[in-house]
């Protein structure tokens, strides 16, 4: 096997893999010994008509295409050992230059490239400033979540139906005086002004009694899922059996001692909001990376190649729909649901996919630059971590991170330590609104 590398443009790698004739041979005969069985050929026993005969009956090149797959993985695969470029980042694309018996197999393998970057101002880049910051409107609205949490739900019956109310109610849809499917509940319940049923449902029931039925009108959105009833006018026979209302806790010591450890409402206030701050700081601790981050990555230049690009792409779709097979759900049902194409999802994921390769290629440059490196005792640590996520001994987790694994996990050390260098060397300004706005008052 002989191997010649042509760089093309925007990163782009041309491999011309070049097998000697012998070989072809021996993967034609191969071939033909794997899928002679396949032939019925007049005059011979299914699968003892000779090779010739075959290639006689449906042509010289009948046994090519599977000769050729089959001595294109491998000659890849040694081709890439011989391969002293950058690193490879995307599946080859292959086209077959020359194929014949007797002849050299040809072929070439388009591959992308790890682009090389060129950074741009690294340390010192300037992020808006932000303080961490808890409000007592925030603590109330903490405390007021868990008070409904703790709500109790009371029986209403000397009244009509009003809005925030939970009704239990029985209906049945009509479309042109005639009951459509799905249109039928029972015993259902139904929060009045939670705007969780068809538009201007809810708000008919306002007024109405328990066990006296009444007929809501109403007219279903133009993108309904159904597309019989979609735009199309119903009206609904209802009954009210049940109205129920939330009776909040009062807000003392006692509902203090109950919802927490604490024993008054002065300490639990105090506790909520130190969660919240604490919360809060995590926060902006995360916003502040993102935004260095994003800075650096801006400041820099890189020419990322398409099927790199491309590749991000599958993979984020491909996490997407391992997450919905978690929920029941299948991607052809989203895709069905949402009224998508695999191609739309592919585009609206195009710019995430380009931000994270850029943002993943400077940080790898800010690591090289700045020679940043994990320690023995800081990849020690990271194992101990992953023993203990995944129940495994570390000895197991070594094993099965093998060479490669190793070095990934010592490089996504690296990048972490090189963010953390990159937020340390950062200069936090007040924001621009907020300082021109602090001018004009001094004015």
């Amino acid at each position: 096997m002989s191997l010649k590398v042509e760089n093309l443009e925007k990163n782009m790698v041309k491999l011309t893999i070049e097998v000697e004739a012998a070989e072809f041979d021996r993967a034609l005969n191969d071939a033909y010994q794997k899928t002679k069985s396949q032939f019925n050929i007049p005059g011979f026993r299914k699968g003892k008509a000779p090779r010739k005969m075959i290639e006689g009956m449906y042509g010289k090149g009948i046994f090519y295409e599977d000769a050729a797959n089959d001595l294109i993985s491998d000659a890849y695969e040694e081709a890439l050992e011989e391969y002293d470029g950058r690193e490879i980042v995307s599946r080859p694309e292959v086209d077959v230059v020359q194929i014949g018996e007797g002849q050299n197999f040809i072929f070439t393998a388009e591959v992308a490239v790890k682009p090389e970057v060129t950074l741009g101002q690294y340390k010192g880049v300037e992020i808006d400033k932000v303080e961490a910051e808890v409000t007592d409107a925030e603590v109330d609205a903490e405390i007021e979540k868990e008070r409904e949490t703790n709500a109790r739900e009371i029986d209403v019956d000397d009244r009509p139906v009003q809005d925030g109310d939970e009704v239990i109610l029985d209906f049945e849809g009509f479309k042109d005086g005639v009951a459509f499917e799905g249109g039928k509940g029972e015993d259902y319940p139904l929060t009045i002004g939670s705007g969780s049923f068809i538009p201007g449902f809810e708000e008919q029931l306002i007024g109405a009694e328990i066990g006296k039925e009444l007929e809501v009108n109403v007219t279903f959105p133009e993108y309904y899922q159904a597309d019989d009833l979609a735009g199309a006018d119903a009206a609904f026979q209802c009954s009210v059996k049940q109205i129920k209302v939330k009776e909040l806790p009062e807000l003392d010591d006692e509902f203090a001692s109950e919802v927490s450890e604490f024993d008054t409402m002065e300490e639990y206030r105090a506790d909520v909001k130190k969660q919240l701050l604490e919360k809060k700081e995590a926060e902006v601790k995360r916003a502040k990376k993102n935004a260095v981050v994003d800075a650096v990555t801006a400041n820099a230049e890189m020419e990322i190649p398409v099927p790199m690009i491309e590749y991000q792409q599958r993979q984020m779709i491909e996490d997407f729909s391992q997450r919905l097979q978690s929920q029941g759900l299948s991607m052809e049902q989203y895709l069905q649901f949402t009224n998508s194409t695999m191609s739309t999802m592919m585009d609206q994921v195009k710019p995430q996919a380009e931000q994270r390769i850029r943002q993943s290629l400077v940080l790898e440059a800010v690591v090289a630059a700045e020679q940043i490196a994990a320690s023995e005792e800081e990849y020690k640590e990271e194992l101990e971590r992953m023993s203990k996520e995944y129940g495994m001994e570390v000895e197991a987790i070594e094993t099965a991170l093998g060479e490669a694994g190793e070095e990934q996990v010592k490089l996504d050390l690296a990048i972490n330590k090189a963010v953390q260098f990159l937020v340390e060397n950062a200069v936090e300004v007040e924001p621009k609104a907020e300082a021109q706005a602090s001018a004009e008052d001094a004015e």
